[in-house]
């Protein structure tokens, strides 16, 4: 696959952020709460400078939207959506599920997508028309398309569980042939690579997600929040599947 010059900036950006979050990921961690009392360690700054440096250098035209550093769109039709450590809470309590994720937006349309796993130690992205990829191998959606047969995994599910969807959800958690709750990045990994079939979340940022929704879709899924619109900055939800199966998830949320 031939890599724009965007990818292998995010690309190095990501490899850079993981050297950043080893380093403190065994060792002692200092945590505090921001507003909204939310965790945020050294680690989740200093990965994000690192990741906003690469890209500027290269880029410094581009606006940057990250999690630690906030907004700067800079009048440009290009906006990176930066995340340096999206499971801070996982990263405090030293359990894997945690991941840098890096997107590009051009004009309200995300075009590029890394999600990197540090403590996994795998990476994957996706660009536009150019598929989806996982360590360097080509990646796509499994072909179930029956909810008897599905694998379901589910995510921060708060504001599922207190609203009107929750007896739809469990429609579909009786209907279908497994539920696991794998969270964060991981599950869009195996969704986008065949080895499970949904995801759905309910409390979500676009930053979370960004890149995950464009590797899916390269891989062949869709993506969308709970009432079946495309991800955008405002997005709060997801549903996210090998395609075949969405309407069926969604008809019963």
């Amino acid at each position: 696959m031939q890599q724009s010059p965007y990818l292998i900036a995010a690309l190095e950006a990501a490899r850079a952020a993981a050297d950043v979050i080893r380093h403190y990921y065994r060792g002692q961690l200092e945590v505090s709460l921001k507003a909204d009392n939310s965790p945020v360690t050294r680690a989740d700054v200093e990965a994000e400078q690192v990741i906003r440096k690469t890209i500027s250098l290269r880029f410094p035209e581009h606006g940057f939207y990250g999690e630690e550093t906030g907004r700067d769109d800079r009048d440009s039709d290009f906006l990176w959506l930066v995340d340096p450590i999206d499971g801070t809470k996982s990263f405090v309590r030293r359990y894997p599920f945690f991941s840098t994720q890096i997107a590009l937006m051009q004009r309200g349309r995300i075009i590029l997508g890394v999600s990197s796993a540090p403590a996994f130690e795998e990476i994957a992205w996706a660009e536009s028309g150019g598929g989806a990829w996982l360590d360097g191998e080509p990646i796509r959606v499994s072909e179930i398309d029956r909810l008897d047969q599905a694998a379901v995994s589910t995510g921060n599910l708060r504001t599922l569980a207190s609203g009107d969807r929750w007896a739809g959800w469990g429609e579909v958690v009786s209907r279908v042939d497994r539920i696991r709750g794998y969270g964060d990045f991981y599950h869009y990994h195996l969704l986008a690579s065949g080895r499970i079939d949904a995801v759905v979340e309910s409390d979500v940022n676009i930053l979370d997600i960004a890149a995950l929704s464009l590797i899916v879709e390269e891989a062949g899924g869709r993506f969308t929040d709970l009432q079946g619109a495309a991800p955008g900055l405002e997005t709060t939800s997801v549903l996210a599947s090998n395609g075949r199966l969405h309407e069926a998830i969604q008809r019963f949320l």
